[in-house]
């Protein structure tokens, strides 16, 4: 019960590392608001898991509205008076070799994996530094440390979120606030049931340990990250990727 009593935000939290990350930080005590666009999916998860006797709840936030954000975390200190963990989880794809890229998919994903995690670490900060107590994580990716052909935009907002992780580890710190980042290489979630098995077993291949990682695994990074135990680590980027990087 690493989490006991600590109220915890997970964005993106209704499927795969997200969905992972609710059920873990649950099992380990924390209260969790799933924050997700997917109501059907998000409010169905929270009512499963409230009904087994955990204290989980769902707020459909569209994490590139400022405004939504802001409303959301206002209803939690109402509710808790705290927020103590935030995992900037939630993101999104739209791969295209860069001449073929068009500025509408750049946009929608810097929207989503930059400004998104910018909206929700401005609306929790003051929160926390008030409390003089936070744990930020937010999920980077392989792709933001080495690059990926296919993803300019995805890797740019992969590498933008280690710099703002870093940038705020030094800014924060005076707040007993740390800031992590974790950067997943491939993880099986439901997204990568669509991909043909041969394209699988060239990923498993490249992978030193001959496997995809499972979303409960990332969700044990995240979850002892944000607990006490890892208290002296900040403006850290772990990789979690089966050591396919090396």
């Amino acid at each position: 019960m690493r989490l006991k009593d600590k109220v915890a935000i997970v964005t993106g939290g209704a499927n795969g590392i997200g969905e992972a990350t609710v059920e873990r930080f649950l099992e380990e005590g924390a209260r969790v608001f799933i924050w997700d666009i997917n109501e059907e999916r998000g409010a169905g998860l929270a009512k499963q898991h409230s009904d087994n006797g955990f204290d989980a709840f769902f707020q459909k936030v569209n994490t590139v509205n400022l405004t939504e954000v802001e409303k959301a975390v206002a209803e939690i200190i109402s509710q808790f008076w705290q927020i103590d963990i935030l995992i900037n989880n939630a993101g999104i794809t739209r791969d295209a070799m860069f001449k073929k890229m068009s500025s509408e998919s750049w946009q929608q994903v810097i929207d989503v994996n930059l400004t998104g995690v910018f909206h929700c670490t401005k609306a929790v900060y003051p929160h926390m530094a008030e409390r003089k107590y936070g744990r930020i994580v937010t999920a980077s990716s392989v792709v933001g440390l080495y690059g990926n052909m296919g993803q300019t935009n995805y890797a740019a907002t992969k590498a933008g979120v280690i710099a703002m992780t870093k940038v705020w580890a030094k800014e924060f710190g005076r707040f007993n606030i740390t800031t992590n980042a974790v950067a997943p290489g491939f993880i099986h979630t439901e997204m990568m049931d669509t991909i043909p098995e041969e394209i699988l077993q060239k990923l498993k291949d490249k992978t030193p340990l001959g496997r995809l990682g499972k979303a409960e695994e990332v969700a044990a990074l995240y979850a002892f990250l944000a607990s006490d135990e890892a208290a002296y680590i900040s403006g850290a980027v772990f990789s979690i990727d089966g050591g396919v990087t090396l």
